[in-house]
């Protein structure tokens, strides 16, 4: 699959993948930056990436990130939309320090990564009655 991508910073590697069986590819911060405790900042990646139609881009903390930095992607995860690729689009990591210190990002450290994930977009057939026996939730299954 070829994707457009856009680097802000030339000086900085395009996207990798670090092993023949990965399926992300690593996210770079773009500058230096200092995270203070509780903080929320949005780490720029250095990339614009035109994601192909029937797809998303999921991004995510690298699996070290929140273990050896103290540092998560807020929400979970990102998710980008396969129209935000216009020229100020640039992609960025929001990420909380759950530490009680300030972390340091240095620029082109390896912060995150992403995923193509195909989607599927629905058609609504709105109904009256489902027909399937509600089987409860929140740890219903034990």
């Amino acid at each position: 699959m070829k994707i457009k991508i856009k680097r802000i910073d030339s000086s900085l590697p395009l996207p990798e993948y670090q092993t023949s069986g990965s399926v992300a590819f690593d996210l770079y911060s773009r500058i230096d930056q200092e995270i203070k405790p509780q903080e929320i900042v949005l780490i720029p990646t250095n990339f614009i990436i035109q994601t192909p139609e029937e797809y998303m881009l999921l991004l995510d903390s690298r699996s070290s990130t929140p273990y050896k930095q103290g540092l998560q992607v807020i929400n979970g995860i990102g998710i980008i939309d396969q129209d935000y690729c216009g020229p100020d689009d640039e992609i960025k990591l929001q990420v909380y320090n759950f530490t009680k210190e300030a972390v340091k990002v240095s620029k082109g450290q390896r912060i995150g990564q992403a995923t193509f994930v195909k989607i599927a977009k629905a058609e609504w057939e709105e109904t009256e009655n489902i027909e399937q026996k509600s089987r409860g939730g929140f740890g219903s299954t034990g």
